[in-house]
């Protein structure tokens, strides 16, 4: 872990040691995932080490569970008590496990869906809106809204004008679904299926949730380094907090 044990920083040792900018450390205090800074009778801001833990924190944190959450917690371990301030660290892990467990469930029915022959299929075996969207447990506006998207394109009865999804398609729709559980967005979504629906369709829809693994394992590590620059930060905020009232007892007002 980066650290500088004497105290006494310069804003641009903050700033190097976090591999960030001047400003972007002043933007950090402004915020508060920096605790208050002390200044000299000069007015000069004096950073310890707890500044420094503290935007390495987030600086993982953000690589994580991104930069609004990032602040939420590294603010919560300078202001509120220990235990609160860890348990929305848990929280982040368990949103994490989570995403891991539905990626599980994800490759089993993708694996699942992928296999299933599509073959000698008959006309009547085709959905309506209503009937695909009560199979899969979603409302019908998020069938229309995967249509507007280009994921999952029905055919329109020729009679009557209605929409029905033919087996090919009623598959689409539930690796899409799958997928979506699994943390995909519409964009990346938008890009795969074209291709799933033309080449090797179980070999890419098992490259993409590897793809969300790999990912999901990139955010855990941050978290970890996270909370390694944490614990850092609460045992500075103990000793800080010793060390005060050792003055105070000393040197009672």
């Amino acid at each position: 872990m980066v650290s500088l044990k004497s105290g006494g920083m310069r804003i641009a040792d903050v700033a190097r040691c976090a591999a960030y900018s001047v400003q972007q450390v002043r933007n950090l205090e402004r915020d508060g995932v920096l605790p208050p800074v002390a200044r000299t009778p000069k007015g000069y801001r004096i950073y310890e080490e707890v500044h420094l833990q503290s935007a390495l924190a987030y600086r993982a944190l953000a690589a994580g569970i991104g930069p609004t959450e990032a602040k939420k917690i590294v603010r919560a371990f300078h202001q509120l008590p220990a235990s609160q301030a860890l348990a929305r660290l848990d929280a982040a892990h368990a949103r994490l496990d989570a995403e891991r467990a539905e990626l599980r469930q994800a490759e089993e029915a993708a694996q699942a869906i992928s296999s299933e022959p599509i073959e000698d299929v008959r006309v009547s075996d085709s959905m309506s809106v209503s009937e695909l969207a009560a199979a899969l447990g979603v409302r019908t506006s998020t069938l229309r809204h995967w249509h507007a998207e280009a994921l999952v394109v029905p055919d329109r009865d020729p009679v009557r004008g209605t929409r029905r999804y033919t087996p090919a398609q009623v598959r689409d729709a539930r690796i899409v679904h799958q997928l979506r559980k699994a943390g995909y967005r519409i964009t990346p979504l938008r890009a795969l299926m074209p291709v799933l629906r033309h080449e090797g369709r179980s070999d890419e829809v098992a490259a993409a949730l590897t793809a969300r693994d790999a990912s999901i394992a990139v955010r855990s590590k941050a978290l970890l380094d996270g909370a390694a620059a944490l614990s850092a930060v609460l045992s500075l905020h103990g000793s800080m907090a010793y060390a005060h009232h050792v003055r105070q007892s000393v040197h009672p007002s």
